[in-house]
């Protein structure tokens, strides 16, 4: 007779049970809430974040106060008739100058349209800054030159652009970084997915930063995604994340150095969503008054983040009324020697509107341009004749 034995399963013992593999979607997600190192009084928060160097927080600060007067100045020039729009980023200039601060000057940046007070920041001449928004149809500085790619209008190609240029530079052995702003609204686009998911695949050295303002135009954020919050979107395509308080320039500064340090490295690219504000209208041509409420703006602007570094640095002994006047002092020079070089208008030939509109003039393109030389030509015989 035969017997069968019943194998007996048993508990492995802890020493013997496996380690619980970790989970690499986790190590991708964000903070649950957005990064702080100051309060909005300026006061210190707890962190493990490496504060940056009161040196560079002070160039933080004049940095901040010049461009808010740029900015200033540039919607006032566009009032005057001296552009043909102007997109302000007054209350997001922690983000704006926190960017340039943490690349080096090889590294590239990719802006929008709203990035004008970055590229002052980076130290390009604000009247080629202007020159786009003037109604040019060249970017005003040199590209090459300065690593900045031209203000970009269309939402979200600049991701893509910024994800080629880098992986073209560490396909060269170069460790160059580039950094592309995008708005909240524009992470709804196809572009910023295809460059997300194409730096994550070939581990382009990009930095996406997302600053989210709340308002893509009129449309609010609960419109453009459900997710908690849009630095959660990395996850999706193996890119780790972080959101950080737009308006807390030390947060904003000490998050973007790490990530732009993690690309650096070659470990691929990173997702920083910065919450901020636009204090002004999306541009002079919209009224911000039928979609948001004056309450919500006066929340914000208790958030300055000028006022916020400016009272830390102060507290840390490195700033105090006679500094704070001399960078005062400078933004209104900065200021009046913008206005002055704007007031030269730039000399423009309106039959050069049809240029390069086709390789091959079609038939109507060359009856409108017929016309339009036609009323030029009438408009000189009458000014002959006067």
């Amino acid at each position: 007779m035969t017997t069968t034995s019943r194998a007996v399963r048993r508990a492995p013992s802890p020493s013997r049970r496996a380690a619980t593999p970790p989970d690499p979607a986790r190590e991708l997600l964000p903070s649950a809430e957005p990064v702080r190192m100051l309060d909005p009084s300026g006061t210190p928060l707890p962190t493990t974040l490496t504060e940056p160097d009161l040196d560079q927080l002070r160039e933080m600060h004049r940095r901040m106060v010049v461009g808010r007067r740029f900015d200033a100045q540039s919607t006032a020039l566009t009032k005057q008739g001296k552009l043909a729009v102007y997109p302000s980023s007054r209350g997001q200039e922690a983000c704006q100058v926190g960017a340039v601060l943490a690349l080096r000057e090889d590294d590239w940046v990719f802006p929008t349209y709203r990035e004008s007070t970055a590229l002052v920041s980076r130290g390009i001449d604000p009247v080629e800054v202007l020159t786009l928004l003037r109604g040019d149809w060249h970017c005003g500085y040199d590209p090459a030159a300065r690593h900045t790619a031209p203000q970009c209008t269309p939402l979200a190609t600049q991701c893509v652009h910024a994800a080629g240029l880098a992986y073209g530079e560490a396909h060269q052995g170069r460790d160059t970084v580039a950094l592309a702003f995008i708005g909240d609204g524009a992470t709804s686009e196809g572009d910023f997915h295809e460059g997300v998911n194409f730096a994550a695949v070939f581990k382009a050295p990009v930095v996406f930063f997302v600053q989210n303002n709340k308002y893509a135009i009129s449309v609010p954020l609960s419109r453009q995604t459900a997710a908690p919050s849009l630095a959660y979107k990395g996850v999706g395509y193996g890119v780790p994340a972080e959101q950080v308080d737009g308006n807390d320039p030390v947060a904003v500064l000490a998050v973007l150095t790490r990530a732009v340090a993690h690309a650096r490295a070659g470990k691929g690219p990173y997702l920083v969503e910065a919450h901020t504000y636009r204090m002004e209208p999306h541009t002079n041509a919209d009224d911000a008054t039928r979609y948001r409420d004056g309450a919500e703006v006066e929340v914000w602007r208790d958030r300055d983040p000028i006022v916020r570094l400016e009272a830390y640095l102060r507290a840390r002994g490195v700033l105090d009324d006679a500094a704070v006047a001399a960078v005062t002092a400078e933004a209104e020079a900065y200021a009046a020697d913008l206005r002055t070089r704007m007031h030269d208008k730039p000399a423009v030939d309106p039959l050069s509107l049809f240029d390069h509109v086709y390789a091959e003039p079609t038939p109507q393109l060359r009856e409108q341009r017929e016309q339009v030389r036609a009323e030029l030509a009438a408009d000189a015989d009458r000014e002959g004749e006067n």
